[in-house]
């Protein structure tokens, strides 16, 4: 074959291969449309506030219904995904746990999904499923995390079989670590089975993942973005500077005390998150997603 032929065709067939490849990555990347929100209180944006007629969390101590001091990781994510409020369905009630602990007028991490895939029998595929829950069994005395682990991938396949292919899946900090909670005598169970917990959500995901090959589903890793955050905790390579905070162990809310500098503290009350806080969650959100392939990786994200 002559040498100007040969290089026509090669070229020819690389252009062809290269198209090919594009097209299932463009494929791949569609854009996020919509967010659907499972879980309890650090994804609430007000259905707890709305269910006891603004009474709860109180306003002003806590912003607008969230259990915080303004809001919450969930917007921020949204926000990097240009998503408006129409587009964010938000389910997450403050106090939920992941199955029948707890109040029974709060709805748990199953009532939750079950209440929508029982209202959505077919549902948008390239909208983003979250679920961050968990905490609030073992700090209201679960002592073993085989069945809220159990509950998170049963609540995965519920909505994995309405078509749910997009999921973002949050592990748990080390409750053994918070205000409310490292100096007391429960601290180092509530350490262990935080460690227990995440071990096997990542057992289960990994086998959700092997089960369902066209099931994107990626972990918020909030148990290492909390331990780089917080010396005192022991945690080697802790460096809470680099997130501007001061004050990584202390609430900034005590009472009715609010401290003068929130945006360098790393929790707001005893348990939850400040915002400036909330915020880093979200853009560790948001960046877990965008290098899992699941959106376009030139999405740049809003200031």
């Amino acid at each position: 074959m002559p040498k100007k032929k040969w290089f026509l065709t090669t070229g020819l067939a690389l252009l062809i291969f290269i198209m090919v490849v594009a097209a299932k990555f463009m494929d791949k990347t569609h854009p996020i449309t919509e967010l659907y929100v499972f879980g309890d209180s650090l994804s609430d944006t007000g259905m707890v506030f709305r269910a006891t007629g603004g009474m709860y969390p109180p306003n002003p101590t806590y912003y607008q219904g969230r259990y915080s001091n303004g809001r919450v990781w969930i917007e921020y994510l949204a926000e990097s995904l240009h998503l408006s409020s129409k587009q964010t369905n938000n389910f997450a009630y403050g106090g939920a746990t992941t199955g029948s602990v707890g109040n029974s007028y709060v709805p748990s991490l199953l009532n939750q999904v079950q209440s929508f895939t029982q209202t959505h029998q077919k549902t948008n595929s390239d909208a983003l499923y979250v679920l961050w829950a968990g905490a609030n069994d073992y700090l209201q005395g679960v002592s073993s995390a085989t069945v809220p682990v159990k509950n998170l991938t049963i609540a995965i396949n519920s909505l994995t079989d309405v078509g749910a292919k997009k999921i973002l899946v949050g592990n748990l900090p080390d409750l053994g670590h918070l205000p409310a909670t490292r100096t007391s005598t429960n601290s180092v169970n509530l350490s262990a089975l935080t460690q227990a917990h995440n071990q096997g959500l990542r057992r289960s995901l990994k086998i959700l993942s092997q089960q369902h090959s066209d099931l994107e589903i990626v972990v918020l890793d909030a148990n290492t973005l909390y331990r780089n955050a917080m010396p005192a905790a022991g945690y080697a390579y802790a460096n809470p500077a680099a997130f501007n905070f001061t004050n990584v162990t202390s609430p900034c809310l005590s009472g009715s005390s609010i401290c003068s500098n929130p945006d360098q503290f790393l929790f707001w009350d005893g348990i939850h998150p400040t915002a400036a806080a909330h915020r880093i969650i979200g853009e560790t959100a948001f960046s877990t997603i965008q290098e899992a392939g699941m959106i376009n990786p030139g999405l740049i994200m809003v200031p």
